[in-house]
């Protein structure tokens, strides 16, 4: 785990890290969906021999940078569990 980023999470107030806790959330789970849509484009792509290699290519690597993206934002979210001590409850999308 990030020190620096453990230190910085520890000297804040317990309702800002929630507020950040639910927002890491929310947008780990909008990575999440984002990710999956790309992983079954270019999954159905594959599929497809009509489909260049170079498409495929583009997809698998906009995949694997989505990845790299999602792995630090769940880090962080990691982080700011950790000093806020709990995971809050967060609605699905879509509800209050």
């Amino acid at each position: 785990m990030n020190d620096v980023g453990s230190s910085r999470h520890s000297l804040m107030q317990e309702s800002e890290l929630e507020v950040l806790a639910v927002a890491a959330i929310r947008e780990h789970r909008h990575l999440i969906a984002a990710d999956e849509a790309v992983y079954e484009e270019w999954t159905r792509a594959s599929a497809d021999p009509s489909v260049s290699a170079a498409v495929l290519k583009s997809l698998q690597d906009e995949y694997v940078a989505r990845q790299k993206k999602s792995e630090a934002q769940q880090e962080l979210l990691s982080e700011i569990i950790d000093a806020l001590g709990y995971v809050p409850k967060v609605a699905p999308d879509g509800e209050a």
